[in-house]
């Protein structure tokens, strides 16, 4: 069974830094592609970033280019975003998300597996 935890999610004032985690398990996610989706209030679900496990390219929102970092580590079977320069903006639910082979890398609808969300708030 595949379990997404994320993780690390908080309270942070406009220009400051949080690092997300999502811990998976459940199989070997070698081939996988690993996303990073977020959801404002009111707002649709909207791309963020991915990335192969395996490595790779990495893709990045216009929205988020230049401040957060994609990445993982293999040893603790974990995805993490990197997120620097937050702005108000940046406040949403962020989701991790799992796929074999996603049609569309930036559309969450196209991703098998998901997270339970972690709440990210940047104050002004």
């Amino acid at each position: 069974q595949v379990q997404l935890v994320e993780s690390g999610g908080g309270l942070v004032q406009a220009g400051g830094s949080l690092r997300l985690s999502c811990a998976a398990s459940g199989r070997t996610f070698d081939s996988y592609y690993m996303g990073w989706f977020r959801q404002a209030p009111g707002k649709e679900r909207e791309f963020v970033s991915a990335m192969q496990w395996s490595g790779g390219s990495l893709y990045y929102a216009d929205s988020v280019k230049g401040r957060f970092t994609i990445s993982r580590d293999n040893a603790k079977n974990t995805v993490y975003l990197q997120m620097n320069s937050l702005k108000p903006e940046d406040t949403a639910v962020y989701y991790c998300a799992a796929d074999l082979r996603p049609s569309r890398l930036r559309v969450g609808t196209d991703y098998q597996y998901w997270g339970q969300g972690t709440q990210v708030t940047v104050s002004s």
